[in-house]
């Protein structure tokens, strides 16, 4: 075998220090610029900012940035563009228009939600304020959306069976189809429904024009059951009404680190409980809390806790994130400080008539941003 010859090491090793040093300088002029780019200097927070775009009805800026002004706190804490959102929230309530369809027989479920209480409230929360709101409007022409009110909840309660919900909801489609133009001039991209509970889920997703083309509001956003983060929309379920008023910065009372209680229905949460269970600073129960063991203890547990475990179960939709907040104990992973709960607990909190800035109002606000990236 040929003698090896390291005449060429030297200079192998000096393009290798070389080219290390040139990928470290990169690296550091990388996370200064990103650092610089995501929290801007007081300095930048000057009476002239950068320029604002408007393309379409949306407003966009290359730099992110805070204006001064008494209402500046209310969002630059929880937003990275809080003059931005508050500009396109106000063009959303300026001009977003939705053309409802109108209902079809109640003996084919296709009207508002039983109730507006209980885990599914969401779902009949927005049904009842979209036709009451300033969104609704009369005249196709005018709107940007279309609103499908199916309502897939009264199916439960009739004991339909999911291949029966599906051939139900398909009819349905079919008829809009036919009966109006709106559908086949987009094949359903700018149409929307909205549904808080699995059966809801289940029976849409026998319908594969809707699932891939309209916009899925849904309480339960697992990628199991094909959700499209860039096209559906999140429902935040909330179990309403709340059992006790808000909680706040009340630190000091909350003694136990950490909180839950559920069934063990995926690994995840068999895996934390087996960890956890014996850890006395953790609060862990398995199944829900009894109503047996006193009134309102399982709401009242949020109270003494810094921080609320919000583990995946069989499914996504769960209440236990909007208690959370709502109760001023910090959800799973999502470690905000306390301070913010007042700012971010009204997002979660449906109202009729709504109000501003409230769950019904976000999820208008997505649905008004998810209308300037439709394609078809």
């Amino acid at each position: 075998m040929a003698p090896i010859k390291f005449s060429h090491v030297p200079h192998f090793c000096s393009l290798q220090r070389s080219l290390l040093a040139l990928a470290l300088l990169t690296l550091l002029a990388f996370t200064y610029v990103s650092f610089t780019f995501l929290r801007p200097s007081s300095t930048d927070l000057s009476p002239n900012p950068p320029k604002v775009a408007v393309i379409g009805d949306l407003v966009e800026s290359s730099e992110i940035y805070q204006s001064p002004g008494k209402n500046v706190d209310e969002f630059s804490e929880i937003y990275h563009l809080p003059d931005l959102f508050r500009l396109n929230y106000a063009e959303m309530e300026k001009k977003f228009k939705v053309f409802v369809y109108p209902d079809g027989d109640p003996n084919t479920y296709y009207q508002t939600p039983r109730k507006l209480t209980g885990k599914y409230a969401s779902e009949g929360y927005f049904f009842q304020n979209i036709r009451e709101s300033q969104f609704r409007t009369d005249d196709p022409d005018q709107a940007h959306l279309f609103f499908i009110p199916i309502s897939c909840h009264k199916m439960r309660g009739k004991g339909t069976s999911y291949e029966n919900m599906t051939i139900i909801v398909q009819n349905y489609v079919q008829s809009l189809m036919s009966k109006y133009p709106y559908w086949n001039r987009t094949l359903g991209a700018d149409h929307f429904f909205v549904t808080c509970h699995d059966v809801g889920v289940r029976a849409t997703e026998g319908v594969p024009l809707l699932v891939k083309n309209s916009i899925r509001v849904v309480c339960s956003p697992s990628y199991d059951v094909g959700f499209i983060p860039h096209k559906d929309v999140a429902l935040p379920q909330v179990l309403q009404p709340f059992a006790l008023p808000t909680g706040g910065r009340d630190i000091k009372n909350r003694t136990m680190l950490g909180f839950w209680a559920g069934h063990r229905n995926s690994k995840i949460r068999v895996i934390l409980a087996r960890v956890w269970e014996n850890d006395t600073e953790l609060d862990i129960k398995n199944n829900r809390i009894s109503r047996a063991t006193g009134h309102l203890v399982y709401q009242n547990k949020f109270y003494r806790t810094k921080f609320c475990i919000c583990p995946g179960g069989s499914q996504v939709n769960s209440a236990r994130i909007a208690d959370s907040i709502h109760y001023g104990c910090v959800p799973g992973k999502e470690f905000y400080p306390f301070c913010l709960y007042s700012m971010v607990q009204k997002h979660f909190q449906w109202n009729t008539p709504p109000v501003k800035y409230d769950a019904f109002h976000m999820v208008m606000y997505e649905l008004w941003l998810r209308h300037h990236v439709i394609k078809y």
